[in-house]
């Protein structure tokens, strides 16, 4: 049996690689020619379309100078003697039949070339009096012809084309009757973003372009001799004609290519130039297309081939790749058989060994657990006991003040019983009710004090609800009533808006405006000006309750400590230093709030962050 020499892999694929690049740069010169020509079939029927509208624009008013030169009117004016009342008659005719004819300007010239009236008469820069004898389209006219000529206009210097048609009276030409038609808003309806429309004269020279920088440049460089005619004929006064800037020239099959830049342009360009002639005004209009979308059809297409080719060689690479991978993977996994083999013999080995000593970490590990629950829920106890006891010392700092608050009723319950109980033996039973009336609001007054006194010492929960900031803060302030009725204090309270509600446990948050409320207390004692100001207000979703006193402040070696257990400047006797602490492990645990220090000109403020509910 025949055998074939082995072929090495990638010889095989760099010829492979060869072959396709080949087909593909014919691909993509073939596409580039072909879609060149659709581009020329759009450009010729778009060409074929303008140069007709164009031909219709002038063939409108072909026939117009030649109908009024026959007006009898006309013929006669301009037979009779030139006077100033047949001039201002003509000026008013001319200028009546322009504005039916909706023509540029008509005007009307003698056997000399001199305008005797005017269209225009009434404008800054009539035609009359003018002497357009000079001009080709007299000439023709004067040769009892149809005179055809475009130019930019002496007085005006606008754009125009200009029909003259002999005025004949038997024999003899009189002069001539000349329309100007303005051709600018051909240009306005013309062009597309990647097409340049141009119409050149006789001469070569553009004088309609869709690009403007374009317009009064020429083709192909002028001779001297043209140059010099074109000056003389005054055509085109004072326009430099200056050539196109073209690079480079070619010719395809579609037509030719031409590579031009201008000055506002950044980089050249290159477009499909075609051209139509319209022998009967003597012009040629071009247009030409840039053949960007060409490059970028075929540059997308040349990509994509491209993609194609080296997704194809790295398909081809993956597979070869993939067939080695599969032989080093067989080879491994006798190998790793072996090994595993061996393995597993000592892994048995150490697995009986490991799981003895597991069994025994594992037993120490959930003791140890046990063990820290054990402590977490002490430490829990511990920290609910320390909120309590502080509840406790501050009720007993406020002890006196309490005490001092129930004598006051008391005595006065006392007072009011006796004068009823004398009053009713007297038989005065009003002023007795009126007593017993007293007695019952003091009692009212007794027991309110007694329940903020007892739902502030009372264990909680700690569960959180809907909270009031306007009744927590009353109830802190009647709780602490005593103290500040023996102090000159003012408190200001100021909520906004007034019903203000955040989410929190009632009776910790109390014990929080508690200790803030009290330690500006102490820190107001023997100041200038006693004063506590209690306010609260909504940041986005957030509730900030503030607590400013107008005491000496804190001094700022004591910042950094404040919050830490035990530590007070309050004298010996006023306080553990565990208020702040207290109060800022209850906002931690209170859904994560927080309390923080913010400076003032005077005094310390203490500023209290809720979620609001």
């Amino acid at each position: 049996m025949k055998t074939f020499p082995k072929i090495n892999y990638f010889v095989a694929l760099f010829i492979y690689t060869l072959i396709i690049a080949g087909n593909v740069w014919w691909s993509f010169t073939w596409l580039y020619h072909q879609k060149l020509k659709d581009l020329a079939e759009e450009g010729a029927s778009r060409l074929e379309l303008y140069s007709t509208y164009l031909q219709g624009v002038l063939e409108k008013y072909e026939n117009f100078p030649e109908l009024l030169a026959n007006d009898r009117v006309l013929v006669q004016q301009l037979a009779a003697p030139n006077t100033p009342e047949k001039v201002n008659f003509l000026n008013r005719y001319l200028e009546k039949i322009n504005r039916i004819s909706h023509a540029s300007d008509i005007y009307l010239m003698d056997s000399k070339g001199m305008t005797i009236a005017a269209s225009n008469w009434q404008e800054a820069s009539p035609f009359v009096g003018q002497d357009f004898g000079y001009r080709p389209y007299f000439h023709q006219a004067m040769q009892g012809r149809l005179g055809r000529y475009f130019a930019l206009g002496k007085t005006s210097s606008i754009r125009g084309y200009y029909f003259a048609y002999p005025i004949w009276q038997q024999d003899r030409i009189l002069g001539a009757l000349v329309l100007k038609i303005n051709i600018d808003s051909v240009e306005n309806n013309w062009g597309h973003d990647d097409q340049t429309f141009i119409v050149t004269d006789s001469d070569g020279v553009i004088f309609l372009s869709t690009n403007k920088d374009w317009r009064f440049h020429t083709i192909i460089p002028l001779t001297d001799e043209l140059r010099q005619r074109i000056i003389k004929s005054q055509r085109y006064p004072d326009v430099t004609l200056k050539t196109l800037d073209i690079i480079k020239e070619e010719d395809s099959a579609a037509g030719k290519i031409i590579r031009t830049k201008s000055a506002q342009q950044l980089q050249a360009k290159d477009f499909l130039l075609q051209t139509h002639a319209m022998e009967q005004a003597g012009w040629d209009v071009h247009v030409l297309t840039d053949t960007w979308r060409v490059e970028r059809f075929v540059f997308l297409v040349f990509i994509a081939l491209n993609a194609l080719l080296a997704l194809s060689v790295l398909v081809a690479l993956l597979i070869k790749q993939r067939r080695q991978r599969v032989i080093d993977l067989k080879r491994f996994e006798d190998q790793a058989r072996r090994v595993l083999e061996e393995a597993n013999e000592q892994l048995e080995t150490r697995v009986i060994e490991r799981t003895q000593e597991l069994t025994q970490t594992n037993t120490l590990l959930r003791k140890e657990i046990e063990d820290r629950k054990r402590v977490e829920q002490a430490l829990r106890n511990t920290r609910s006991e320390l909120v309590h006891a502080a509840k406790m010392a501050a009720l007993g700092q406020m002890s006196a003040g309490i005490n001092h608050e129930l004598n006051q009723p008391l005595a006065a319950i006392r007072s009011y019983s006796d004068n009823g109980r004398q009053f009713l033996a007297k038989g005065r039973s009003t002023e007795a009710m009126w007593n017993l009336e007293q007695i019952s609001e003091l009692t009212d007054r007794m027991a309110q004090i007694g329940v903020q006194l007892k739902q502030f010492s009372r264990k909680t929960s700690g569960q959180l609800s809907q909270v009031p900031l306007h009744s927590v803060i009353d109830g802190a302030l009647e709780i602490l009533n005593p103290v500040i009725r023996k102090t000159d204090t003012w408190i200001k309270v100021v909520i906004d808006p007034e019903y203000l509600d955040v989410r929190a446990n009632y009776v910790l948050l109390q014990q929080v405006l508690v200790n803030l409320v009290s330690n500006a207390l102490h820190a107001v004692e023997g100041a200038p000006r006693q004063e506590i100001n209690i306010r609260a207000y909504r940041r986005e979703d957030t509730v900030i309750v503030s607590v400013a006193d107008s005491g000496p402040g804190i001094a700022p070696d004591h910042l950094p400590h404040i919050f830490e257990p035990f530590f007070t400047t309050k004298q010996a006797g006023q306080g553990l230093g565990l208020g702040l602490t207290i109060t800022e492990r209850i906002l931690h645990e209170m859904n994560g709030g927080i309390i923080r220090v913010a400076s003032t000109e005077c005094g310390a403020k203490f500023e209290c962050f809720f979620e609001e509910a």
